[in-house]
């Protein structure tokens, strides 16, 4: 089955019609317990069903947004001048008095009605996505996965340069067929309700979501969780898919086993490391000793950190807000990279679905899976943006890669590349898939 002829539009989530429903008692609207308690409870997807999604958050629940944003109860402002205690109270204060007053979700709401937008059953979970097919013959067809703290946002701005590059200075031999997935418990994909959904399992599903729809040949991208998502996919290495490309790489399946025993017990890094090797050695030292508190929170006490992004969305603004100014380019400033609207989107797209709390849970069930992590052996592409937090040289990718087909440093862009340089991206993209585009050419 495919996706072109769905049918039943389904509504937003159930946070939504929850708190509209809420907020409509409160200014005493007289509705029917029957009729509430219908309005929330979200119908079911038949396995292998494929529907059309639309957006429509109630106005309700935006002015709720605006009413907690005002009743903020601030805390005292840092006591260094920089930003080595966290977001600056300012730098928060003004993002906040933005969102209140100025910003509009509609705006980002058309964003992502303007595309075609589905939901379908894998599993138990109903799978939000958008699927953006080329008009270009023999476009190859692509899963690509966001990471967090993003969503499908941060890859919106490549859509047109991937779907139809000859329209962005690119070639039709380039053209790819797009799916953009929502991670269980992100967005618009529903929430586990039990655990055991880890990258291994999000994995299968995607190759499930895209024989679903009709690609029997593949190739798979992602950053952050979405390039461990499509690690996993190279490891299981279903049939059909052809390849992957990640723009982040996992540390522990490259760094090399003394100096990752170095990293570990706090010894000085191994005397026979190049200078590349030795600068990587003290970022991931630098990273893992004063910015990988988020991860340790999130791996282990989820449910703890949940309370506060799921009640306060000022609390939710400063969690993500943080780690957008360490891993930008623009390092501690990310509205040299994002306008305040697109920050705002992403932020407010967590704030209305609930997924705080949900969405970091992928990292308790990384924890918990805890398994050796084997080589990918079918091909794979890596792009280095030096931006990012960790960036290994060729040969220690090569360690976790061992069908390495494209290694390419680039001069500009962070750990959000899709997101902070679209046009670059794309093109990485484009290149790093081309001998796997020629092969599956010859072969069909």
């Amino acid at each position: 089955m495919t996706a072109e002829n769905p049918a039943n539009t389904i509504a937003l989530s159930r946070r939504a019609l929850v708190l509209n429903g809420a907020v409509a008692a409160a200014l005493a609207v007289s509705l029917p317990a029957r009729a509430v308690a219908q309005a929330t409870t979200r119908t079911p997807l038949k396995a292998g069903d494929i529907r059309p999604f639309r957006v429509d958050v109630p106005a309700a629940e935006l002015v709720d947004l605006r009413r907690r944003l005002a009743a903020t109860r601030w805390p005292d402002p840092e006591t260094v001048g920089d930003r080595s205690q966290g977001v600056q109270l300012a730098t928060l204060q003004a993002l906040v008095r933005y969102w209140e007053t100025d910003y509009d979700w509609r705006k980002a709401e058309a964003k992502l009605n303007a595309l075609p937008q589905f939901l379908t059953d894998i599993d138990g979970l109903d799978i939000h996505f958008i699927h953006v097919r080329s008009h270009h013959a023999n476009a190859l067809p692509l899963i690509m996965t966001h990471g967090w703290p993003g969503s499908v946002f941060e890859l919106l701005n490549v859509i047109g340069p991937l779907t139809d590059p000859t329209a962005y200075g690119g070639s039709a031999e380039d053209a790819f067929h797009l799916v953009l997935p929502s991670i269980p418990g992100f967005g618009f994909s529903e929430k586990p309700k039990g655990t055991g959904w880890n990258t291994a399992r999000i994995a299968s599903a995607w190759d499930v979501l895209m024989k679903r729809l009709g690609y029997t040949s593949y190739v798979s991208q992602g950053g952050d969780w979405g390039a461990i998502i499509s690690d996993a996919m190279g490891r299981q290495a279903p049939a059909g898919l052809l390849g992957i490309h990640v723009n982040r790489i996992e540390r522990s399946t490259t760094i090399p086993p003394e100096v990752a025993k170095a990293l570990r017990s706090g010894d000085p890094a191994p005397a026979d490391l190049t200078a590349e090797e030795r600068l990587v050695f003290d970022q991931a030292r630098e990273f893992l000793n004063k910015g990988f508190g988020y991860a340790a929170i999130m791996g282990t006490r989820p449910q703890t950190i949940g309370y506060g992004l799921t009640d306060s969305p000022v609390a939710l603004a400063a969690w993500f807000y943080d780690k957008l100014a360490d891993w930008v380019f623009t390092r501690g400033e990310p509205e040299r990279s994002f306008s305040r609207d697109e920050i705002l989107d992403n932020i407010t797209l967590y704030w209305l679905t609930d997924t705080g709390t949900s969405s970091a849970r992928i990292y308790w069930e990384s924890n918990a899976s805890n398994t050796k992590l084997a080589p990918v052996s079918i091909p794979a592409a890596v792009t280095i943006f030096p931006g990012e937090v960790y960036k290994p040289p060729k040969s220690w990718a090569a360690r976790a890669y061992h069908n390495l087909i494209y290694y390419n440093r680039v001069d500009k862009g962070g750990h959000f590349a899709a997101w902070e340089e679209p046009e670059l991206f794309s093109t990485e993209l484009r290149a790093a898939f081309r001998p796997i585009r020629r092969l599956w050419h010859t072969n069909k």
